[in-house]
Formats: C-alpha cells, structure tokens, sequence
C-alpha cells in the first residue's frame, strides 16, 4: 500500500544511494576559499544639520535646479562608467537619507556628507532624495536640486538613479573620485 505524498518522506533507500555513487564516482571537495565578505559599517543618522565647517565652502548655487539631468557623467570618462553603476559594479559603501530637510539644510547636509566620504575614500555612496509624494506641489524638489547639487561638484564623477530595490527614482547612486590624502 502506497502513502499518500504528503505523508512520504523523503527517505533514500540504501539501493538509491549505491546507485548515485556509482553514478557519481570518486569525488573531491572544493578547496576552502580565501575570502572575506565586505562589511559595511552602519553611519549613524544625523539628529541635526551641522554647520558647515569653516574650512568647507558653501559653494553649491540653487540657479537653474530645474534642468538637472536624471543622470549625470563627468566629461572624458566612457559611457561604459554609468553602466557599471547602474548595473552595481560598484557596492554602495555609504548613504545619506534627506527626507524631510528644508533646501539649505539638506544642501549643508550633502557637503559635509561627500567632504566624510572624500575623507574616508568611500567610491560609491548613495543620497535618498525621495520622489516628492508627500510633498504639498507634489514635485521633488529635493530630486531636482540634490542632483543639481551633485552636478556642481568637482569630486562627483557620475551619478545615476538606484536601482528599484535601493529606491529607484527617490535615490541616487553617485559615484566619486577617489582622492589620495596626505599622511600627517
């Protein structure tokens, strides 16, 4: 009498598994790998907007936020840069969320977070700007100009909108120039 399949186990007969060696043969186990996977230390969020440091310029204009482009490219790097960071070449070492933030604020916000990770020598980080939904115009105006923003800056090399599991439209994925600090 057979059981029902729901009441079967899933019970290798002693037959079955003579005929998997057979079939299989000798075998030999994978070498043990020598990696280490990436951990990213969690940034702790910033309660308040710092001022801006006196040694750190407020040089980011407000003008012409309107014709800031989806994606951006600094002049003389290949096509092929923005693809790999649409495609995740990159992994995201750091991000800033600026939900919430007046314009003043979350420009502040955003120099100071880009001056951090020059200083850390992060590569790639990631600035959630929102996609205006709750905004009363219903535009996003943080979009608009954080990525106007992003443009102005000499240390910016691209910038492209994250993947729709990182936020999509509502974030952006920037990519920066690594700059070699002096060693005191």
């Amino acid at each position: 009498m057979k059981r029902p399949l729901s009441k079967q186990k899933n019970k290798t007969t002693p037959e079955d598994a003579a005929l998997f060696r057979a079939a299989v043969g000798a075998v030999k186990p994978l070498p043990a790998q020598n990696r280490i996977e990436p951990q990213h230390a969690p940034r702790k969020p910033l309660q308040r907007a710092p001022a801006l440091s006196p040694t750190l310029p407020d040089t980011l204009s407000d003008f012409a936020a309107e014709n800031a482009p989806d994606e951006f490219l600094h002049n003389g790097l290949s096509r092929m840069t923005l693809r790999k960071l649409r495609r995740g070449h990159w992994p995201v070492q750091d991000s800033l969320d600026l939900h919430g933030n007046t314009s003043d604020t979350a420009r502040r916000l955003l120099q100071e977070f880009l001056h951090e990770a020059a200083q850390r020598g992060l590569r790639c980080v990631q600035v959630i700007h929102g996609k205006g939904m709750n905004s009363p115009s219903g535009e996003a105006v943080l979009r608009k100009l954080a990525r106007h923003w992003l443009s102005q800056r000499p240390d910016v090399l691209a910038y492209c909108d994250a993947s729709p599991k990182g936020g999509g439209s509502g974030a952006a994925l920037v990519l920066l120039k690594v700059v070699e600090l002096p060693v005191e």
